[in-house]
């Protein structure tokens, strides 16, 4: 009998350190919890910090786009002033075909716009813009977003109208 009234009272015991070790989880989980939903919050205001930052990064970049522009358009000006005597070494009839690309393009060109309007791969686009630079075209280039923009020299466009140094052959041009 004993044994039964002790065993009741050990299994009293052990229900009620069972609904004690349940209660401090739940308070322990409630202030897990708690903590969470804190750094949950915090994590949710550095994202929308960092949002609202690149936002401002995307504005500033368009800023100075426009700057840019307005740059290139002074530096246009300026050197319309002066006469500019180009050397030009002749032009292979695929390099002539970019040159025609950026020549009769009124906007910059990324290397893929030059590649799809000629249906060379852009390895070869490069390639060949390299090229050309190097025999004395001036081309123009900017970054946008880590992205190379061309565009051919105003002033060359111009004189090139007028002079043909390029020496663009006619079947190329047709």
């Amino acid at each position: 009998m004993l044994n039964i009234i002790f065993k009741r009272d050990k299994e009293v015991t052990l229900k009620s350190e069972i609904k004690e070790v349940k209660k401090e989880l739940k308070k322990n989980l409630s202030s897990i919890r708690d903590e969470f939903e804190d750094h949950l919050e915090a994590i949710n205001e550095n994202t929308n910090e960092i949002q609202s930052n690149y936002e401002f990064l995307c504005e500033l970049d368009s800023r100075i786009e426009k700057l840019n522009e307005k740059i290139d358009k002074i530096q246009f000006l300026l050197e319309g002033k002066r006469e500019i005597n180009y050397e030009i070494m002749p032009l292979t009839r695929r390099e002539q075909e970019i040159f025609l690309v950026l020549y009769t393009s009124n906007d910059f060109l990324s290397y893929s716009d030059i590649a799809k309007k000629t249906t060379l791969t852009f390895s070869l686009v490069q390639a060949y813009i390299s090229n050309i630079i190097a025999k004395g075209i001036p081309i123009l280039k900017k970054y946008i977003n880590n992205k190379v923009l061309l565009y051919l020299e105003p002033a060359f466009k111009s004189t090139q109208a007028k002079e043909n140094l390029v020496q663009v052959d006619v079947k190329t041009a047709a």
